[in-house]
Formats: structure tokens, C-alpha cells, sequence
């Protein structure tokens, strides 16, 4: 037998034994096949050949790769590779070429030979190209730990394994090995760039550093940086410098002992610091494998790959919505799902309770107290370990609203956590930060019954075991879908650079942040939000909520119930929100018979057509979902609204009210659209809406409502309905302000006597809708106020007007009917001893609450 048919026949067989005890997870995008080299007509022009590289010399590694390659139907790695008149025996090149000659110093290591034949034979075939596939392949994922003598035999760390340890790493992660094909990469040009950028280094030299870093760069996406177990980290802590300055401070300011100082923040570094464990976080996936195939009907993932791309040059902070305390879980399942590092997770403490808070320090979660308000130490302590952690290029995960939301809209964001961590960017950069607004979508939520009693005055719940077994007992129940999609990147040093902060180094702990980078957190912020939007997911259920809400009675024929969805769908498709918007596949028909099996809508069965309706007491937590999607329609509710309501408007008077209402609405539900694009949205919304029939719009720029009860009509009303909301909320204020005049209210009184109307109108008009009474909403209404220019706050704390206010209100008329405008009217006046009255009331019930926390 020859040798190259024994070499054939000795692959064949490893490859067979390998494949009983080894099934690799391929991660990312597989490229594409080059066009082949084979046909007379490429050949002619420019011969490309496929080779593939790896880091380490291992026989075994190339025989994984050569088993991929033909099951993915690409050149096979273990077949020769023909240039011209050469060949050589597999389209395989290892970096780490080992030099076996050299006995003397064997850890020395030369270039790989082939490496220098393949750069003299582009110089012999002229026209020929090697196309260089970088390969990363992995046996488990667990990251080194320094005192672990376990794991560094046991599990794939940066060392190059033995061959020992290479036949265990087989024995033990065969069905735990990851292999991930990344962009080709011409060598042609890499020897080019460097005979001209580098001529005194050699093209190898060059190639060699190039694909060793890029490989490095992929193994930590998916591996994280090398992690030092939690002791080291604790010891490294406390010994920096500015954590040593804070212990000598705490010891001056307390009147302790340094002994002492020292004591209490190693008692905050051990309250803080996660405990990352691979063995956790194994049995956590295998955990919530199962605990998704129970609850859902399945996790859809949407634009994983943004994240994948960025995780070579960024360091990666997802800033998810909170919606539920299923989405810590959610979003590292995703995450270590496909192929990369589970993020460390800024956790409230909470939740650092027996049992559950060591399982979330040991899935990579760390606690943070929800304030640091007169703890120095605690602040310095804190903000070290974060820097320690960014340092390590080590991702990230923090809720950007602070809390979760009881209402289904995205909350005002809570900044600390990202000052802090922009903060630690300055101090020290490692790579640059991609902030990565992560979208949540639930179909049912397991916190439903408790959000909606909150919402209506209930105290909020505290965390609790009790409270989580309570949760676990409906896991019988069906949860539909969720829907996980990633959102358009906000980059911090894109920020820095807008608020010309990009200079701006930190070199202390407790040194301040300045104004310029203070103005930069605050944007990004704002982005995250925006983009989290973006982002959404118009799922079957959102969609129902969004069109029966809309209904007084919320009840609606089926057969316009189906055409009011299909319209829905159609306009999302026609003019979509964002190109990173989902929208659910399923037609009008298939969304009723889905809302039928979760139990969330009913048909009322009638001779004359079905009705459907939605299910008894479900219409205040359906609210929450509406609210999931709200501005991705408020644009074109607002336009259905104003047509609907005048009959036949000017598009010049639409367009003035909305642009003065839209500051507002931006504000509230964090819009995309900066004010120099609002008339191009407009018109492209008049023109989708025209394009439906459900408005018209005549060569005088004159639009019309379709004729009162007809179809289209009835149509129009349903879409004019989720703003309306808004718009009354905002006419309360602004009555209640003009009826107590200038400088006889101040804006706290504002917001609290907005809150108690809110609650008042929910229960006389049946609103079923607890957001309409939130307080966030009344004070983001009345900043925007503040910063367009229409109130100022005098030296007494009183807000104060002039004329330019009432402009505000000059549209009113046009947006409201006189009904709704009476009614706000009146319910805005007050005497002076009943504004007492109820601002006293107010008061007590605060007071009331602020005891029962402090009880707790």
C-alpha cells in the first residue's frame, strides 16, 4: 500500500472513532464555498484554494475539522491542496509549528513550513490565491481559574494542551466541543500589506502575529478573558490603591481602626463579588432547557449576529428592558446557547437571598445596593470591582431602567450603573464599549396578576423564597412565546465624541465626572432606550391587546376584527417602524385562534357573525402588553385621531399639531425620530394611510374621513384610540396648571394632584389602564414642558407661565372632543380648601408607605 493511501485510510479510521465520542457545535455563520478553482474559466483569471488554520498542532483538531468540512459540504481540510505543479498533503496550516529537530531548546518554535512554501508559490504562480480560514475549536468552555488544579487538567483553558490532556479534554467535552469557521482571508493580501507597510519584517513574521491575535480575539467571545477565582479577585480588590485610600478615609471619618475599616470592606467586597462557576452555569442551561420547553412554545431569537461581530472589537454591555425577572435568565441562556461568554449581571440585592442569590453569583451575577447614598467605602469598594471587571474585557449585564416595569412602557433610565461604568471606561481603556439595548417579549407574564395589583395601589412585593415558590407553581401553565432581539449598538466613544468628552481621562476612584461626560451618559442612556424600541416585537398577543383595547366594550366582530389586524400587519410592512422590528408572520384569522388557546380572548358565538372579546379580567393586564408596542402606532393613531375627530382637516394643521404634541410623546415613549424628520414621517404615514383607505387626501392637500359607519370608518376609530390616552393625560395637566394660575402651584403638587385625577378618571370612565394615573408619566410631561420653554419654576418652587403657555392648549379643540374637553375641565377645578384637602391626603398615604418600608 502507498503511503499516501495508508495516510487516507489511517484518517478515515481516527475520523470514525472520533465520531463516536465527539459531536462539535458549530457557532457563528459557516462561509461560503469559494467558486471552484476547477473550471477552465476561473483558472484563467485568478486560482483560489481553501486552506484553513488552527492555532495549536493537534491531530486531532484537524480530524474534527476535516469531519465538518465534508458534513458541511466545504473543501475538506484533510484533502491535498494543489497550487501549479504543487501539492501538499492537507489544506491545513498550524501556527504553532513545533520544530522537532531542534532538541536542544524544544520549546522554541520556528515558522510553519508551509506557511514559507505557500508565500514562495504566490510568487511563483502569480495568479494563484490562498484563501486563509481561521478555525477556533474548543473542548468545553470553561474559563481558567488560578488555584483550580481540576479544571486547568479538565476543561479547555488558553494553554496549549498536552497530549495528555488533549485525550482527556476528547473523553470529557467530545459532546461539549465547539468549532467555529470565521471570515476567509486572502493571503495575497496579507503579504502584500506587509512588504509594504513592514518591509524590514518578514511577510511570515507578520502573518503569524496577525492570525495568532485575531484567533486570541475569537477564542475570548466565546471563552471570556482568563478569570481569576473569587478570592484573588477579593485580594487584588482590597490591596489597589484607591480601595486602601477609601479604608484610610472610612477609618478617619468612623473613629475605627484601619483593622476594622478593612473588616467592613472586605464585608462589602464579599456582599458584591460574583462567583463565576462553568459547572453553575452547565447545570443552569441543562436547568432552563427544560424549564423553556414547559413554559413556552418556544424562544425566538432575533439579530444574534450584531453581537457576535461586535464582540471581536468591543467590550460588550447589554442593557435590556426589564420585564420580568425571567430575563437575566433569559438573556444568558440566549447568549451561552450560541457559542459565547454569559455576561456578569448587575443584580439588586434583593435578590441576594439563601440558596438563589449563590445560584446567580455563581451564573456571573454580582449585587449592587439600590443606593450608595452616605457609605463612601461602599461606593469605592463597588466601583473597584466594577473597574476590575471592565478591565478584563469581561461583558456585562445591567437593567437600564433600574427596576422592572409594572406597565409594559420602558421607564425613565436610571443612569448610576452607567456612569459607573463610563466612569471605569476613563480610568483605564481597554477596549471600546458597544452598549448592546436588548427587547424582551412576553406573551404572558408570570408577575401579571401581581404588576396589575401594584398598579392599583397595592405595596410592591419584596423578593422572598416564599414569593419564588409561589412563582414555580405556575409553571404548569402555558406561557405562549418570548422573544428575544437585539438592537442597534449605541458605541460610548461615539457619545463621548458628540459632548467632546473623547479626551477626557479619570485617573482616581473618587475623582468626579465631569459636566461633558455626565451630558454624555445621559445620551446614551436615551439611545439605549430608543434603540431598545426599535427593537420590538409585535407579537400575536400585543396586537390584540393594542386593536380590542381600542373598542369600548372590548369587543369587536371577528370578521372586522380580522381585517383590523391584516391591517395592522400591512401597515407595519408597508412603512415599518425600524428594520430591526419584528412582526409576527401569522395572518388576522391565525392571531384570533392563538389568542383563543392562551385563554386571553374569548368568541362570544351570535347568528349574526362571532364577536371575540377578551377573556374576564384580563383587560388591565392586557394593558401591558399594549403598551410593549404603543410607539411603533402612535404616529398614525395620532393622525387617525385628527382626522376622525374634525371630519376633513388641513395636512398644514396636522402637521403643526403634531409637531407641537411630538416633543411630549418622544419623551414618554422614547421615539426614534429627532423633530428635522417628523414632516417626512408624517406625510409617509398619510400616504400608507391614504394607500388603506381609511383616510383620503385630495390634490388641495385636504384630508378626509371615510363616511361615518362604514367599514373603513369604524377602522379608523380603532387605530385613532391608543393615543388618545396621552393626549387626555396631557390636557388634564395643562388645565390644572391654568385653573391655579402663575406661581400658585409648584410642580410636586402638580404631579401629585395629576396622579390622584388619573385615578379618578380610570374608575369614572373605565380607562383599564393603571398607567394612566403613573406618576413618571406626569413628571416627564412636565420637564418637557420645562425644557420647551413653556413653564419655568420660580425662586418659592412655584411653576410660572406667561401667554406662550396657552399655546400649548391653542390645539385642543382639534384633538379632543367637547365632551372629553368639559369633563377635564371640570375635573381640574378645584377650591383652595380642596386642594388642601387633597395634597394633605396625598401626604399622609406617602407617609404611611415610607413607615412600612422602614418596617421592612
Amino acid at each position: 500500500m502507498s503511503k499516501s493511501g495508508f495516510g487516507q485510510m489511517y484518517r478515515r479510521l481516527s475520523s470514525k472513532l472520533l465520531d463516536l465520542v465527539v459531536t462539535p457545535h458549530v457557532l457563528g455563520e459557516v462561509p461560503t464555498e469559494n467558486p471552484s478553482s476547477d473550471t477552465p474559466e476561473s483558472s484563467e483569471k485568478q486560482q483560489k484554494v481553501v486552506c484553513y488554520v488552527l492555532q495549536n498542532y493537534s491531530r486531532s483538531n484537524a480530524l474534527v475539522v476535516d469531519g465538518e468540512t465534508r458534513r458541511l459540504k466545504l473543501t475538506p481540510a484533510l484533502d491535498p491542496l494543489v497550487i501549479g505543479e504543487h501539492e501538499e498533503k492537507v489544506a491545513v496550516l498550524f501556527l504553532q509549528h513545533h520544530d522537532e529537530t531542534n532538541l536542544l531548546n524544544p520549546s522554541q518554535h520556528a515558522f510553519p513550513p508551509r506557511l514559507i512554501r505557500f508565500i514562495e508559490l504566490l510568487d511563483k504562480y502569480p495568479e494563484a490565491d490562498i484563501e486563509l480560514v481561521p478555525v477556533n475549536i474548543l473542548w468545553g468552555r470553561s474559563p481558567d481559574k488560578e488555584d483550580s488544579l481540576f479544571k486547568l487538567l479538565f476543561t479547555d483553558t488558553w494553554a496549549t494542551p498536552s497530549t495528555v490532556k488533549q485525550l482527556v479534554n476528547i473523553g470529557l467535552h467530545g459532546r461539549q466541543s465547539f468549532l467555529e469557521f470565521h471570515e476567509p482571508k486572502s493571503l495575497r493580501s496579507l503579504v502584500n500589506h506587509a512588504r509594504e507597510t513592514y518591509p524590514n519584517l518578514s511577510p511570515a513574521t507578520y502573518i503569524i502575529n496577525q492570525l495568532n491575535d485575531y484567533l486570541d480575539r475569537q477564542r475570548e467571545v466565546v471563552l471570556g478573558p482568563d478569570l481569576s477565582d473569587r478570592r484573588n479577585v477579593m485580594q487584588s480588590l482590597i490591596k489597589s490603591q484607591d480601595v486602601q485610600d477609601g479604608i484610610r478615609k472610612e477609618s478617619i471619618r468612623s473613629k475605627i481602626s484601619m483593622i476594622e475599616a478593612e473588616r467592613r470592606a472586605i464585608s462589602y467586597v464579599n456582599e458584591i463579588a460574583s462567583d463565576y462557576s462553568h459547572s453553575a452555569v452547565r447545570f443552569a442551561e441543562q436547568a432552563l432547557t427544560r424549564l423553556w420547553t414547559q413554559l413556552y412554545d418556544g424562544v425566538e431569537v432575533h439579530n444574534f449576529n450584531t453581537v457576535r461581530e461586535l464582540a471581536k472589537d468591543y467590550e460588550i454591555i447589554y442593557t435590556p428592558c426589564h420585564r420580568s425577572h425571567i430575563d437575566y435568565l433569559l438573556l444568558s441562556y440566549v447568549i451561552y446557547k450560541r457559542g459565547m461568554m454569559v455576561p456578569y449581571i448587575a443584580a439588586g440585592d434583593n435578590l441576594n437571598m439563601p440558596f438563589v442569590g449563590q445560584l446567580l453569583r455563581g451564573g456571573g451575577a454580582f449585587f449592587i445596593r439600590r443606593t450608595f447614598r452616605g457609605n463612601a467605602l461602599y461606593t469605592t469598594v463597588f466601583k473597584e470591582y466594577l473597574y476590575s471587571i471592565l478591565s478584563r474585557n469581561t461583558p456585562l449585564e445591567y437593567f437600564i431602567e433600574g427596576g422592572r416595569s409594572r406597565t409594559g412602557r420602558l421607564l425613565p433610565p436610571k443612569t448610576g450603573m452607567l456612569a459607573m461604568t463610563v466612569h471605569s471606561h476613563l480610568r483605564g481603556r481597554a477596549k471600546p464599549i458597544a452598549f448592546v439595548p436588548t427587547y424582551f417579549g412576553y406573551e404572558r407574564l408570570m408577575e401579571g396578576a401581581t404588576y396589575v395589583g401594584e398598579m392599583n395601589g397595592k405595596p410592591k412585593e419584596s423578593e422572598s423564597i416564599f414569593g419564588i415558590i409561589q412563582t414555580l407553581r405556575k409553571i404548569e401553565r402555558i406561557f405562549g412565546k418570548v422573544y428575544v432581539n437585539f438592537g442597534e449598538p449605541v458605541f460610548l466613544d461615539d457619545m463621548l465624541k458628540q459632548h467632546g468628552a473623547e479626551h477626557i481621562k479619570i485617573d482616581k476612584n473618587d475623582d468626579a465626572i465631569p459636566q461633558e461626560v455626565s451630558d454624555a451618559v445621559n445620551s446614551s442612556a436615551k439611545a439605549i432606550l430608543e434603540n431598545i424600541n426599535r427593537a420590538a416585537v409585535i407579537n400575536p398577543v400585543s396586537l390584540l391587546s393594542l386593536i380590542l383595547l381600542a373598542t369600548n366594550k372590548h369587543t369587536l366582530d371577528e370578521e372586522i376584527c380580522i381585517k383590523q389586524l391584516d391591517t395592522y400587519r400591512d401597515l407595519l410592512t408597508a412603512l415599518p417602524y425600524d428594520h430591526r422590528m419584528q412582526v409576527t408572520p401569522l395572518s388576522g384569522k391565525e392571531i384570533i385562534a392563538y389568542g383563543l388557546k392562551l385563554k386571553l380572548i374569548k368568541r362570544v358565538k351570535h347568528v349574526l357573525g362571532d364577536i371575540i372579546a377578551i377573556e374576564d379580567n384580563q383587560a388591565v393586564l392586557l394593558t401591558y402588553f399594549r403598551n410593549n408596542i404603543l410607539h411603533a402606532f402612535v404616529l398614525p393613531s395620532l393622525i387617525a385621531s385628527m382626522v376622525e375627530h374634525n371630519g376633513k382637516i388641513k395636512k398644514s394643521d396636522l402637521v403643526n399639531v403634531i409637531r407641537t404634541l411630538y416633543p411630549f410623546l418622544k419623551a414618554e415613549l422614547f421615539l426614534k425620530w429627532q423633530e428635522d424628520e417628523l414632516n417626512e414621517q408624517i406625510c409617509s404615514y398619510v400616504d400608507a394611510l391614504a394607500q388603506a383607505k381609511l383616510i383620503t387626501l385630495d390634490d388641495e392637500e385636504m384630508l378626509y374621513s371615510p363616511a361615518p359607519n362604514s367599514e373603513d370608518h369604524n377602522q379608523l376609530v380603532v387605530l385613532a384610540a391608543p393615543v388618545m390616552q396621552s393626549i387626555e393625560r396631557y390636557y388634564m395637566t395643562l388645565a390644572l396648571i391654568t385653573q391655579r394660575g402663575s406661581g400658585n402651584i409648584s410642580a410636586k403638587q402638580v404631579e401629585d394632584l395629576s396622579h390622584l385625577l388619573g385615578q379618578r378618571l380610570s374608575v369614572l370612565y373605565e380607562f383599564n389602564s393603571p398607567e394612566f394615573f403613573d406618576k413618571a408619566l406626569f413628571q416627564s410631561f412636565i420637564r418637557v414642558l420645562t425644557q420647551q420653554g413653556y413653564i419655568r419654576t420660580n425662586d418659592e418652587g412655584a411653576i410660572v407661565f406667561d401667554d406662550a403657555f396657552k399655546n400649548v392648549a391653542q390645539y385642543a379643540d382639534l384633538v379632543l372632543d367637547d365632551v372629553t374637553l368639559q369633563m377635564l375641565q371640570h375635573i381640574t377645578t378645584f377650591t383652595d380648601e380642596e386642594l388642601k384637602d387633597a395634597l394633605d391626603a396625598m401626604a399622609a398615604q406617602q407617609a404611611k408607605k415610607r413607615l412600612k418600608r422602614k418596617k421592612k
